[in-house]
């Protein structure tokens, strides 16, 4: 039986990072080895099907993002990180009525 890959989204841990704040999601992603930038998407933005070359961690720092790769579909709140491979296509868009403010992280 072939097994297919899932989404494993990493949940931010209070215990561990501290309180979920811009600086501290920045601290935990480069103690990761990760840079990043950050962006804010308003409410009704949509990422259709893309890849990209490189693999990446999306971070969610406020808002819903749902985020959809191998055939399943995850909403993301504040604090989740998901790891998006290189070249695996996958799709995102905001939900509900607050903009998402989100870390594009890349090695």
């Amino acid at each position: 039986m072939t097994s297919h890959p899932s989404i494993h989204v990493e949940k931010w841990d209070a215990a561990k990072d501290g309180v979920l704040s811009e600086e501290s999601m920045r601290k935990k992603l480069r103690a990761q080895g990760y840079n990043c930038i950050r962006y804010e998407f308003s409410p009704g933005t949509v990422f259709p099907d893309h890849t990209h070359n490189i693999s990446k961690k999306d971070s969610i720092l406020t808002g819903r993002f749902k985020f959809a790769m191998y055939g399943q579909e995850v909403v993301l709140e504040p604090g989740d990180m998901v790891e998006v491979p290189a070249k695996t296509v996958h799709n995102a868009a905001v939900v509900g009525s607050k903009s998402v403010v989100f870390f594009d992280a890349t090695k």
